[in-house]
């Protein structure tokens, strides 16, 4: 401001301008001398804010960017999904890994309590699909307590953990018991269940959320019914205060971070519950953020609020690339944003995946298929091909068969087992064979069971029938069937079970709807 004073000062003296004959002011300036200077005077001011304007902008993102925390991404998997094929435009999916960290280091400890310890946790965590077309996402959460297979992970030593079966999945992100937790594992066990490559991770502590939801003046939500102090603490032992109250409020900070967390006192007092709670919250943010613009007022703010206590996947680690993928979500209708559960059982004090339901669930992502089928890759659906041989009509009810990848080829026997048991095949296990330079897949079987084997054969073409001294049936898949898979015609989807797309929300649901379970 006081650049522009004098600036004005030196061009505009205080005795204004006294015009004499033949259009020359008296200090011998023309009216086109004049004109000029004033032209210089709105380009100066013009470039001077310009130049402000982008110091002002450097200097945001600078502090966005001292902000940011990525992790290290030599923890990643070195067998991991192949990155899916660009369309004509150039368009990919994109998958994001949302975790939520427990931790309860540094200002943590304020928001959760500090009795768990400063050991990172996932609290929740989701994966989203961001389809090719940009128009449609879908967002799976998994269950914290659910089992499944955390492969090996890099430990803060430097040395990588053996291989997990039947693990309980929110173990991945503690492996190597530090505050920031191992988003890097996560991802790792993520991409084995899915068959998904997860192109960018992003961790989000206590703070930063409750931060978020200060940045954007609070969020509406649902609350089911009155929740007290021993609901957010059932180790308190009586009621307690009043925490939330029953139906539509705005929550923002704390409150905002007890709904989330919530678990007693409303349903089963189920995790399961509280992610519904969580994929609600979550819609009510976005449907908050897309009504007051997807652009840098609003989200510059958010940003801010939300770096301070965000780790990143280095592909994410600047401001710049932040807001870019912020801004490249800008054209999903709220209706064309659905938040899923993976499908699960109870299993004693644990969550057992049900399978085929999952694989079939990854299986449609995959194939950038929306959860009601709709072709979300951005490419015309093509038209099946008629075979040259008809598919054979085989039903393999009462037939058990364990699927190994003989192959280097990511997820071929989940491929293989997903078809088998589209037929009634019960699927024993599926994992990689000792060797991975099968040319041909084969059926191995043992005494008496060659007529159950020439079932298996019939599903795929080519296969050899090999009677080993064995109890049971293997299928090996071999890179014939790695070929053909990846050359088969388009077909049309079968629908979803009712597992997946009863309990779907869209973020444009009832806010009141889908709050808990049982």
């Amino acid at each position: 401001m006081l650049w522009f004073r004098c600036e004005r000062a030196a061009v505009l003296p205080d005795r204004g301008w006294e015009m004499g004959e033949h259009g020359r002011s008296r200090h011998g300036g023309s009216r086109r001398d004049r004109k000029r200077d004033r032209k210089r005077w709105i380009i100066g001011i013009l470039a001077s804010l310009v130049v402000l304007a982008v110091a002002a902008a450097g200097a945001i993102y600078l502090k966005l960017n001292a902000n940011i925390d990525t992790f290290d991404a030599a923890g990643l998997s070195k067998n991991r999904p192949t990155a899916a094929a660009a369309d004509a435009n150039g368009n990919t999916p994109v998958n994001v890994l949302l975790i939520g960290s427990d931790t309860r280091s540094g200002a943590n400890a304020a928001l959760g309590g500090a009795s768990s310890g400063p050991i990172g946790r996932s609290d929740t965590t989701i994966l989203l699909h961001i389809y090719p077309d940009h128009r449609h996402a879908v967002g799976v959460s998994i269950p914290r307590d659910s089992m499944v297979d955390i492969p090996p992970c890099l430990l803060p030593n430097g040395s990588w953990s053996p291989d997990q079966p039947s693990a309980m999945f929110n173990s991945a992100f503690s492996m190597g018991d530090t505050a920031k937790g191992n988003p890097a594992c996560t991802q790792n066990t993520i991409e084995k269940l899915s068959g998904l490559r997860v192109d960018h991770t992003m961790v989000i502590d206590f703070a930063g959320f409750a931060a978020m939801t200060s940045a954007v003046h609070g969020v509406d939500v649902c609350v089911p019914n009155r929740i007290y102090e021993g609901d957010m603490n059932p180790n308190l032992g009586y009621r307690g205060k009043l925490v939330l109250d029953a139906g539509m409020q705005n929550l923002s900070g704390q409150k905002a971070l007890d709904y989330v967390r919530m678990r007693h006192g409303i349903g089963d007092n189920s995790d399961v519950g509280r992610m519904m709670r969580q994929q609600a919250f979550l819609s009510a943010l976005i449907s908050k953020i897309k009504g007051q613009g997807m652009n840098p007022t609003t989200l510059l703010p958010l940003a801010d609020a939300a770096t301070k206590s965000l780790t990143v996947d280095p592909g994410l680690g600047s401001a710049s690339k932040l807001m870019s993928f912020a801004l490249s979500l800008k054209s999903i209708d709220l209706k064309n944003i659905q938040f899923v559960t993976a499908p699960w059982k109870y299993a004693g004090s644990r969550i057992d995946l049900v399978h085929p339901d999952v694989d079939e669930l990854f299986a449609e992502l995959r194939a950038d298929r929306t959860l009601q089928g709709v072709n979300a890759s951005g490419k015309a659906t093509a038209t099946a091909t008629p075979a040259t041989s008809p598919t054979p009509a085989v039903d393999g009810t009462s037939i058990s068969v364990s699927v190994y990848n003989g192959t280097t080829t990511d997820q071929l026997a989940a491929k293989a087992a997903v078809k088998l048991r589209a037929k009634g095949f019960t699927v024993l296990a599926t994992t990689t064979a000792k060797s991975q330079d099968h040319a041909t897949t084969l059926v191995e079987y043992g005494a008496g069971e060659a007529a159950q084997a020439k079932t298996v054969a019939q599903l795929f073409p080519g296969a050899e029938l090999v009677a080993l001294n064995i109890t049971g049936i293997n299928l090996v898949v071999g890179q014939d069937y790695a070929t053909s898979a990846a050359n088969a015609s388009p077909t049309v989807p079968t629908a979803l079970p009712t597992t997946v797309t009863d309990q779907a929300r869209s973020a444009d649901a009832d806010p009141c709807s889908k709050l808990s379970y049982g």
